[in-house]
């Protein structure tokens, strides 16, 4: 049985720069300034058949259990606009959403850095980018003249749909009020890495393993609640639920959403068929839903994220009314992008690496071998210095959003929460960017599976903080 929720906590960019530390002065509109809120969603599945991303393997899509779908909340208050989008999808791809945010905003005057394009991490959308797609493609190349897998530029298709999303939702702006809070619930994450008897940390060591130790890392049990309801309407219309836990509860060759899927199931039933529900990923690098200390039990395929997404809907629900509205919005934006230290591949790791790839669907090679030459050659394509964004939404004096790249690891989300001064403050990773895993400083030490396939060198993630935390108590009123 899952913990009932027992505590909510209450209220009382131009153009992007490829500079350190290049940020945007907020504006300070009137909080009696009215708020307008608008919605929207969008289809993005591509074509059955095409390869699905989440794993080292070559998985082809063979039916739809859920489409895939890009949501979209514009929030409007005097001159002051933000846009939150949240894709089914394994990552944001930099070009696509450099592109769709500059786009966007010369179509709905919504600023660049005001624009945020995050993914809910399903392992069981498209493959659209990277080294992994990028073997699998050539490879069938080699065999034919095109690709049978990709029959569609999905780059650019999801391209357009998220301008389309977007500019939709600005369209749909009506006089609307806006709930904010924090709820919690455990039992549904867990910190996947773990000390073991040999001194070492491994991720995933298995149920019952009489092996493990202790967890190398704790969990965030907030849900984090925002809720768009029309003037005097008994429902609201759309809203975005931030949790951190992996979306990898599915497996198969069906899309699926994953468990947003179910939370949006969830929330419709509860306020209308035509709910809007975005769920933006808490800081979860380090956290799935496996409890280690559990046997496991034969269970249905989509049992657990109709556990996951039913559980968190139902925190939605229990609060939906008691969660105060936002009585003095105050609506701004802040970002900066930094230049992150990124590691670099030797010609002899890149020559090891593209031996690797051409016996990659060998079962005999080693996970963690694959997982190397993977980051291996993604490294060939990035720079030294890698530019990473880091964005802060203000929505009054007392709610934040922090909106950061890549799988970042739970501490990280953490130490913004305590640092910020702000009461409230959502944490949301895979951002704008996907360059892989951002362990913390403890972690490079400690290795195993993230380490091996992060990019970013020692201490990034700590940069992160410092620039979000910098951005908070700029924007503090």
């Amino acid at each position: 049985m899952m913990n009932t929720v027992h505590k909510l906590i209450l209220p009382p960019l131009a153009a992007l720069c490829l500079v350190t530390g290049c940020t945007r002065m907020p504006h300070t509109p009137a909080s009696t300034q009215s708020l307008q809120i608008g919605a929207a969603e969008t289809d993005i599945t591509p074509p059955v058949g095409y390869r699905l991303a989440g794993y080292f393997n070559e998985r082809l899509s063979t039916g739809i259990h859920d489409p895939l779908h890009a949501k979209a909340l514009v929030l409007r208050q005097g001159a002051e606009q933000l846009a939150i989008v949240c894709c089914d999808l394994i990552d944001a791809s930099l070009s696509v959403t450099t592109n769709a945010r500059a786009r966007a905003s010369q179509l709905t005057g919504i600023p660049v850095p005001n624009i945020v394009i995050c993914a809910t991490h399903t392992h069981t959308g498209p493959l659209y980018e990277g080294p992994l797609r990028a073997h699998f493609h050539e490879t069938a190349l080699k065999r034919g003249p095109t690709d049978p897998q990709e029959q569609l530029d999905y780059a650019a298709f999801l391209t357009e749909r998220l301008v389309s999303t977007i500019a939709e939702a600005q369209a749909n702006l009506r006089p609307a009020q806006l709930q904010a809070g924090i709820a919690q619930q455990e039992g549904l994450s867990f910190n996947r890495r773990f000390w073991m008897k040999n001194g070492k940390v491994v991720f995933n060591p298995g149920r019952l393993n009489p092996d493990i130790v202790r967890p190398a890392g704790p969990i965030d049990p907030d849900v984090g609640i925002l809720l768009a309801r029309e003037l005097g309407a008994p429902q609201p219309f759309a809203g975005l639920t931030v949790f951190a836990v992996h979306s990898d509860t599915v497996g198969g060759t069906e899309y699926s959403a994953d468990y947003a899927y179910f939370l949006e199931q969830t929330l419709r039933h509860a306020f209308g068929q035509h709910f809007i529900s975005a769920l933006g990923l808490g800081t979860c690098g380090d956290l799935n839903h496996i409890n280690v200390n559990e046997p496991a039990m034969p269970r249905a395929k989509f049992d657990i994220p109709k556990r996951i997404g039913g559980t968190l809907g139902q925190v939605v629900i229990e609060h939906a009314q008691s969660l105060p509205v936002v009585s003095r919005p105050a609506l701004a934006a802040r970002s900066t992008i930094l230049q992150v230290p990124f590691q670099q591949a030797t010609p002899e790791q890149v020559a090891d690496a593209r031996r690797v790839m051409e016996k990659f669907n060998d079962a005999s090679v080693p996970f963690l071998t694959k997982v190397a030459a993977v980051r291996t050659l993604d490294l060939v394509s990035l720079s030294a210095r890698y530019p990473m964004e880091v964005q802060v939404f203000r929505l009054d004096a007392e709610t934040a959003i922090v909106c950061l790249p890549c799988e970042t690891f739970v501490e990280l989300g953490l130490a913004i929460k305590r640092a910020s001064p702000f009461k409230r403050t959502l944490v949301i990773e895979i951002c704008n960017d996907r360059p892989s895993y951002i362990p913390t400083l403890k972690a490079f030490g400690e290795g195993s599976y993230e380490v091996t396939n992060a990019r970013a060198k020692p201490g990034a993630g700590e940069m992160l903080v410092d620039a979000a935390v910098r951005l908070l108590k700029e924007l503090k009123p």
